[in-house]
């Protein structure tokens, strides 16, 4: 299992991702896309695409000249039904790549909070997989529109769409299920600045929240980042598979 990785921000993390994709025994081929490494051209030596959050918005192509390239890799993956994973900006750039609006500086979201799942998404082989309900660590003020096709699996009142999938396992996740408390923390003390700058109390308060919350939500995004990886078939595997098809109707 071969997987693409592209980060678009310094202290990006795959976090509990990483945990899920280390315990299937990935490979994994990380690109930092925003300081100037090169997207590979061709999908096929990939099994899977990873795109990871960050500070810009999803239609910022003059500085981040990337971002068209990016989003054309995004739709050749999920095309090609191979599994995709958005998180935050990336869940803005696969709607981008379905021809959603991205809508900017429209509903800011800090901390964690409570995430709904649709009809559709409690039948969802991924998103079912954390309850009806759970907790999940947010962070943004832009999100997404609903991509005409997509099937529309997660919701909470601040943010209608908090989680698509586009055919059958390109998935679109607003919220950082895959910052689990280390994530978290280390977010804290890397970013304090800013996170002064969006709420002045919640470092003082942080022992508080993370009593409340931390505990569930890491549970959440380790079943939800374990059914994601579940969907990815390995081109290896279904090879082995066919092969062995093939040996028993011999």
């Amino acid at each position: 299992m071969r997987v693409l990785v592209v980060e678009n921000m310094i202290q990006s993390d795959l976090g509990q991702v990483g945990v899920a994709l280390a315990e299937a025994g990935a490979e994994i081929d990380l690109r930092r896309a925003f300081a100037g490494e090169a997207l590979p051209g061709d999908i096929h030596a990939y099994d899977a695409l990873v795109v990871l959050g960050g500070e810009q918005s999803a239609v910022d192509d003059l500085i981040h000249p990337y971002l068209p390239e990016l989003v054309r890799l995004m739709r050749a993956f999920a095309d090609a039904d191979k599994a995709v994973l958005g998180i935050c900006l990336g869940s803005q750039l696969l709607a981008r790549a379905y021809g959603a609006a991205n809508l900017l500086g429209r509903t800011r979201e800090f901390g964690w909070h409570e995430v709904q799942l649709t009809s559709e998404g409690i039948s969802d082989p991924v998103l079912s997989a954390a309850g009806k309900t759970f907790t999940s660590f947010q962070w943004h003020s832009d999100s997404f529109a609903l991509p005409e096709g997509a099937v529309h699996l997660a919701t909470n009142p601040a943010v209608a769409n908090q989680a698509f999938r586009f055919g059958r396992a390109a998935y679109g996740m607003q919220f950082h299920f895959e910052a689990g408390t280390r994530v978290v923390e280390d977010w804290n003390r890397i970013f304090e600045d800013q996170i002064m700058g969006l709420d002045p109390h919640w470092l003082e308060r942080y022992p508080e929240h993370a009593a409340r919350h931390a505990e569930q939500a890491d549970a959440a995004g380790l079943a939800l980042a374990r059914a994601w990886v579940g969907t990815i078939r390995s081109a290896g595997a279904a090879g082995n598979e066919m092969r062995t098809l093939a040996a028993a109707s011999a």
